[in-house]
């Protein structure tokens, strides 16, 4: 069974920097983060494939947000800057089976997410 392991979230107020990271079980070839908000779907937040040539943000977090990756330790950061009370949310790591520029699709599982917060 795939596993999934996000590093902890935490309490800003606006303006304010976090980095999550994940690590997984398996070497996966795209990954990306998600996060949930209750009574909200499950959104696509950012994803890179293997060699980080090819990304996908969410409209809301361009320019705020970047998400890098080590191969080597089948690991995932998401370094998101300037953040706003919309981030708010619990945010997962997983695989990614589809990915382009303009989508991110996860594959089946996921970690027990880390909770973000930002204050107004």
């Amino acid at each position: 069974q795939v596993q999934a392991m996000e590093s902890a979230g935490g309490s800003v107020p606006a303006g304010g920097s976090l980095r999550l990271s994940c690590t997984t079980s398996v070497a996966e070839y795209a990954m990306g983060w998600f996060r949930t908000t209750p009574g909200k779907e499950r959104e696509g937040v950012s994803c890179i494939n293997w060699s980080g040539s090819v990304t996908y943000f969410l409209d809301s977090v361009k320019g705020r947000f970047t998400i890098s990756r080590d191969n080597y330790k089948r690991t995932v950061y998401l370094q998101m800057n300037n953040l706003k009370p919309e981030d708010t949310a619990m945010y997962y790591c997983t695989g990614v089976k589809n990915m382009t520029v303009d989508r991110c699709d996860a594959k089946d599982y996921w970690g027990q997410g880390t909770q973000v917060t930002v204050s107004s």
